[in-house]
Parts: C-alpha cells; sequence; structure tokens
C-alpha cells in the first residue's frame, strides 16, 4: 500500500462511506471496492502499516525494561481498563486504547470493562482469532425461549456467506458435523498434546452428549493459493500475535482484506478522523455523509457518500446514532423503534476448573500453538437446558506442563531447587465456561447527559449488569468442569467462579445496541442490517446481534458484513438506495 491511499479533504461523493476498519470495516471497504465501488474508510485512530509498525514484533521478554510488564505508574494514568485484558502486556500495549483520552461512565454500583484498539486494524490486530459459525439453533433461541427478539435470518441465509469469508481469512479446524456447531471450510487443525487426546477420550466416553474438538481459529495451517496470492505464509506457532505478524499468518485488516481492497484502486482511507455523527438529508430522508473531528488538531471537517456503513464496533456505532439527532430523530438517527443503545450483551467467562494430569512425564509440545480446545454448547435448545436457568455454555481450555513461571512461587533454596525449575512439571489442563447472556432491555448504553470527550462528543453511559440466569450458568459451569475433569481422571483439581468480582465486557464479545428484526417497531435493523428509518445506512458490527449465542463472534461479524454489501450494492444498481 502507499501513501496515495490517505486523505484529509476531500469534496468526492463516493460511493460508500466506511466507517471503522476493524473486521467488519476491513471486509466491508474490500467488498465494495472489489465491486467496483469508490470506497471511503474512517479510521478514528493512527495508521499502522503492515509488518512496518509491528515494532515489538519478533523481542524476547528479556528485551523490555520490565520483562514485559507496563510500568505502573502508566498503567495507573493510561491503561486503567485495558489493563485487564488478557492480551495486554509491554509488548502489546502501543495497539490499546488511551483510557485517559478515552473516558466513559457507568452507572452507580455497576461496571463495564470495554477494551478498545483505536487505529487502522482495529482489534483484528489483538483479536483471539477464534472462528465459529452460528446455528440454526441460536438464531431462533430467542423465539424459542421467548427472550429478546426473534433474529429475522436463519443459517441457510449466512452460509454461503460462511464460505465466502472463510476460504479467504482461512480458519484452521477439523470437521465433526455437530447440528449446534456447523462445520467451516477448513485448514488442518492444530494437533492437541497427548494429555488432551487423553481427557478428549475419557470425557466422550463419560458423556456420549459432549465432544472435545480442537479449536477453530483464523491461522495458516496449510495456506492455499488465494492466502499466498495475499502475502500469507504458514504459522510459525509462536503465540505472539498481538505483536502483530509480519508472517500474515493470521487473519488481520492489515494481512488480508486491506492489501486486497488497495489493490482494486477504488479504495481511500481517512485515518485520525474521529465520526461525531452523520449528516441527515430531511427532504430525501437519507443519509449524505459524516462530520468528523481530526483526532490530532480537533479541526472539523465532512465528508459525503450514497450509502454509510458503520463498523465502528458495538458501542461505537450505537454512540454514532444516538449523537446523531435531527428533526426527525430526536432520540437518535434510525431510533423510531426506541431501542437504539439497548440491550447490550456480552460473553459469560466467569467459572471452571483446572487439574492434573497423572503421566505423559515424556511428552512436550513444539512450538506455541495459537489456539486451544473446546467442548461445545451442550445446552443449545430449550429440551437440553437446566431446570433453573436458560441457554447454554460452552467450555474452552487446554493443557501445558508447569515450568519455572508456575513454579515460582513454590518455596525452596539451593541448587536443587534451581535446578528443579529448569524443568518440566506436572501436565494441568483446565475447562473454561463461555457462556451466553440474554438480551435484555435494562442493560443499554446511552449518551452523557453533561459530559463530553476532547472532540467534544458526549461520553458513553453504560448500565449493564449480570442477571441471576448468568450467575446461575456460572454456578452450575464450575461444578460441571470440576466434574468432567474428574470422570476424566484429573487430580488435584481446582475450580472458580468470578463472576460476582467481573464486570461484563472483558470477553471483548460485545453485541446488540441496534438489534436486527422483523418488526421496525421493535428493532434498528432489517434482514440485510439495513436501518429501517433511513435506506441508506447499514450497520454490520456487533451492534447488529439479537442475542450473544455461545460462540465467538467474530466470524458472524464478517459474514453478516459481506451480505450486507452484496445486499446494498445490488439495491444501488436497482437505484432503490
Amino acid at each position: 500500500m502507499t501513501t496515495d491511499l490517505y486523505i484529509h479533504e476531500s469534496d468526492q461523493v463516493y460511493d460508500a462511506i466506511v466507517v471503522g476498519s476493524g473486521i467488519t470495516g476491513g471486509w466491508a471497504a474490500k467488498e465494495f471496492c472489489e465491486r467496483g465501488m469508490q470506497t471511503l474508510m474512517i479510521e478514528r485512530g493512527r495508521v499502522v502499516e503492515h509488518r512496518k509498525d509491528y515494532v515489538t514484533e519478533g523481542k524476547g521478554p528479556w528485551e523490555f525494561e520490565n520483562r514485559t510488564k507496563v510500568d505502573n505508574l502508566l498503567t495507573e494514568e493510561k491503561y486503567t481498563v485495558q489493563k485487564k485484558c488478557y492480551a495486554f502486556s509491554d509488548m502489546t500495549k502501543q495497539f490499546f486504547g488511551n483510557d485517559k483520552d478515552l473516558p466513559y461512565s457507568t452507572e452507580q454500583g455497576t461496571g463495564f470493562d470495554w477494551i478498545r484498539a483505536n487505529q487502522l486494524g482495529g482489534k483484528s490486530l489483538i483479536w483471539h482469532r477464534q472462528s465459529y459459525r452460528l446455528s440454526d439453533y441460536d438464531f431462533a433461541a430467542n423465539k424459542e425461549d421467548g427472550h429478546g427478539n426473534d433474529w429475522p435470518i436463519r443459517y441457510k441465509d449466512l452460509e454461503s456467506w460462511y464460505s465466502h469469508v472463510e476460504k479467504f481469512a482461512g480458519i484452521s479446524g477439523s470437521s465433526e458435523n455437530l447440528e449446534q456447531l456447523p462445520d467451516s471450510e477448513f485448514l488442518p487443525a492444530f494437533e492437541m498434546t497427548a494429555p488432551e487426546l487423553h481427557v478428549k477420550q475419557k470425557i466422550e466416553q463419560q458423556y456420549p452428549d459432549r465432544h472435545l474438538i480442537m479449536g477453530r481459529t483464523a491461522h495458516l495451517t496449510q495456506p492455499t493459493q488465494l492466502h499466498l496470492e495475499q502475502g500469507r505464509v504458514t504459522c510459525q506457532t509462536r503465540n505472539e500475535c498481538q505483536k502483530g505478524c509480519s508472517f500474515g499468518a493470521y487473519f488481520s485488516t492489515q494481512s488480508s482484506t486491506l492489501p486486497a481492497a488497495a489493490k482494486t484502486g477504488n479504495l481511500s482511507i481517512a485515518p485520525n478522523s474521529v465520526v461525531h455523527s452523520l449528516i441527515y438529508d430531511e427532504k430525501t430522508q437519507r443519509v449524505k455523509g459524516v462530520r468528523v473531528v481530526d483526532n490530532d488538531d480537533l479541526s472539523t471537517r465532512e465528508y459525503f457518500a450514497k450509502v454509510v456503513f458503520l463498523c465502528a464496533s458495538t458501542l461505537g456505532s450505537a454512540q454514532i446514532m444516538l449523537n446523531t439527532k435531527t428533526k426527525s430523530f430526536p432520540n437518535g438517527i434510525a431510533n423510531s423503534s426506541g431501542v437504539l443503545g439497548h440491550y447490550l450483551m456480552d460473553h459469560n467467562y466467569n467459572a471452571g476448573a483446572t487439574g492434573t494430569v497423572e503421566g505423559f512425564e515424556d511428552e512436550y509440545y513444539s512450538g506455541r500453538r495459537p489456539s486451544g480446545i473446546l467442548v461445545p454448547n451442550f445446552q443449545y435448545k430449550p429440551s437440553l437446558y437446566k431446570q433453573t436457568y436458560v441457554r447454554g455454555y460452552g467450555l474452552s481450555g487446554g493443557s501445558h506442563r508447569e515450568n519455572w513461571q508456575s513454579n515460582a512461587n513454590q518455596q525452596g533454596i539451593g541448587a536443587n531447587f534451581k535446578d528443579k525449575l529448569s524443568k518440566p512439571g506436572r501436565w494441568r489442563m483446565g475447562l473454561h465456561a463461555q457462556g451466553e447472556m440474554l438480551p435484555r432491555f435494562d442493560n443499554y448504553m446511552a449518551l452523557h447527559p453533561t459530559k463530553t470527550d476532547k472532540w467534544g462528543i458526549p461520553l458513553i453511559h453504560i448500565d449493564c449488569t449480570w442477571s441471576e440466569n448468568e450467575k446461575l450458568m456460572m454456578a452450575d459451569a464450575e461444578q460441571t468442569a470440576a466434574e468432567m475433569l474428574t470422570k476424566a481422571g484429573l487430580t488435584e483439581i481446582d475450580s472458580y467462579n468470578s463472576i460476582e468480582t467481573s464486570n461484563p465486557g472483558l470477553a471483548i464479545h460485545e453485541v446488540g445496541t441496534a438489534r436486527m428484526g422483523k418488526d421496525p417497531k421493535e428493532s434498528v435493523l432489517n434482514s440485510f442490517n439495513q436501518c429501517h428509518d433511513v435506506t441508506n445506512l447499514f450497520v454490520t458490527d456487533g451492534a447488529s446481534f439479537c442475542s450473544s449465542a455461545v460462540q465467538n463472534p467474530s466470524l458472524t461479524f464478517m459474514a453478516l458484513t459481506v451480505r450486507a454489501v452484496d445486499y446494498c450494492v445490488n439495491e444501488m444498481k436497482a437505484m432503490r438506495i
């Protein structure tokens, strides 16, 4: 890519504006550009160039002043929320948002940990890359048990689009023919360790309704010609992905969709452009473009297009819409239903268990596998629900051998203790809940009535809590995980349930706030992610979800986005938009 892509001022009327450059924004830009549409991608943060700006890639922990720990004073000044993310360290902090400059508020007595990555590529640079399709059971769950509104789509509507994005992105995994977890277009799966294969056999013997499979992840285990043409090669199993990967071995905007969009000659990018609101024409009842505030000097400018795709994140897209107040939409654009900002959800990752796998002292692993194992949701339909709560959870995890870090807190002194620390310890294996959060109107985000950020935009105010259903689910998940490990023969089992001390948000799977639906009176978007009220405005990120399901949502973000672009372009050609 060249600097010719980047613009500042422009009086061009683009075919499409895409707000956001993360997973959904990258896909939207690629699909529009490849269909011949002049496309402007707007990113609020800085430019991050593939390879060039992965400044810590390849550096060993000993090359960091505090051995990858972020300085405490810096953390307290800038990263009070971001530090809670599993991927945050001195190796990766450059890809995380600055909490000091990006404030938000929460309702008294509640909390929400919002992880942000405001740069070109967004969270596609630091995501965990787990990639799963939703099933018909997921799309039908709200209708079946009465929680939330019915999704306006079913699996068949997305099936071919899942295949489209999977072939391009590259998803490793194994075909299992499970009705609750449809198979993808797979590259070869990563291998399980010998203890994992042993535990798999034991669990599947004890629980015929449960399956232990290798996680499905957006890594190139065996690149196809399509991937090689993108300049991407085989995963090196370094598991240093959040530093950025010059091999392009995991899917990101930088490694995959952005180069494809740029290759067409139809892409322009406006970095450091914070979208304040949308420009709405009362006469045509269409959006005309966006108002932005410069990230650095706070100057204002406008960009114009025939259609606008919001891909700014579940909270970011809703913020833009709520801040677009017009005569027709005094409570936020496309909000005639009054549900914009509501039904905020995250995944419930708050319980599990870990135990010791006896034996296998002569086994170890090569490299650092960037994926784990998964027990897919085994309570995926009402007939399988527990009596005390609805919906279900999956169990993710994996095995490892203890090392010097694991044993650092053990008592000891002298040469024998030092020698012990240099040798592999016990095999440990964990199962950790990935639970669903019910859609509830009372879980919401709104604009703060008095406080604004440095760009003059009202702060997001969040009121989101776990319900009794989520708490009962985690109590069961703790007990179930421990029971499964026990029946698989593990010993020294430790279990946990942290839901009372954990805020929503840290799963980094927030969805909802501008949900899809058949009825404009109770939803913001139709079945193609198009606003009911404003036909040239689309929202294709997590905001569009009607329920959280159990699976990691990113693959569905991708599929929904490319389907929406295809629909939008066809509607534009037919002069209906």
